[in-house]
């Protein structure tokens, strides 16, 4: 199965990624076609600065395919945009801790200066968190792309919403079931101690708020809504009478 079908280029993670490679590959390539326009020499190792990056001429011919390839990885999207992304990002890296070696040397053959080797590794990093983002971060969702992929599930637009409604509801209550688990083992970590303290105070919050709706539809008078935690509350009371005043007569009847 195709990781196309999971990873569409209209899903929001291949906009992030189509986003992503756009800003890069325009950024490079107008860094590269302004190298070009200057007529630096190709292989030079003391370049001239454009945008406040030193430049050569293979330097600016590098920039300009890797910027195309960048701009033509976002108009495809999906799993191609990700990887192209994060692929050009472990190059940048790479890049930026080699050149770092060959400053000031007869190997720096894209005329590397220190501002150039800053960029080319930050460049990297956020290039490869680009392309990474959404696919090998820890605590992916259970509908996740890759996540489906890796377990040969069909994609999330193909299965009933019902049963995807159930599986989102499964991964939200697993991390309470495993912390209820260790509490009832007696091996409870503080965060697993504490998440089930806040569900067992929740759900007497709940059952409160119930009771009194419970009490106030059933149209009680406030005496005899005793407790909304007494169980024999809902029993009739019946409603006593006042006492009559006792007259003369009823006095002697009394006293004979």
């Amino acid at each position: 199965m195709r990781m196309d079908r999971y990873l569409p280029p209209d899903h929001p993670l291949s906009r992030f990624y189509r986003v992503g490679a756009a800003i890069f590959g325009a950024f490079l390539l107008a860094f590269g076609v302004l190298g070009l326009a200057n007529e630096v020499p190709l292989f030079t190792t003391s370049g001239i600065d454009i945008i406040g990056l030193s430049s050569n001429g293979l330097l600016a011919v590098v920039s300009v395919v890797v910027g195309a390839i960048l701009v033509g990885a976002a108009a495809w999207g999906g799993p191609v945009a990700s990887t192209t992304t994060a692929a050009i990002g472990v190059l940048f890296f790479l890049s930026g801790l080699i050149n770092l070696g060959l400053l000031n040397t007869p190997w720096n053959l894209f005329a590397f200066k220190l501002q150039n080797v800053v960029f080319s590794l930050i460049a990297g990093m956020l290039l490869m968190f680009l392309g990474f983002y959404g696919r090998v971060s820890g605590g992916l969702p259970q509908d996740n792309p890759y996540v489906r992929y890796r377990h040969h599930e069909p994609p999330a637009e193909e299965v009933p919403e019902q049963r995807l409604a159930d599986e989102r509801r499964i991964a939200e209550i697993e991390p309470l079931c495993k912390a209820e688990k260790a509490v009832a083992d007696g091996n409870p970590t503080p965060e697993q101690n504490r998440l089930v303290q806040a569900e067992t105070w929740r759900h007497m919050q709940e059952e409160r708020r119930r009771a009194y709706q419970h009490y106030l539809e059933a149209g009680r008078s406030p005496e005899q809504q005793i407790s909304a935690q007494n169980l024999w509350a809902d029993f009739e009371v019946p409603e006593r009478r006042p006492a009559e005043p006792r007259t003369a007569e009823h006095k002697e009847e009394a006293e004979s």
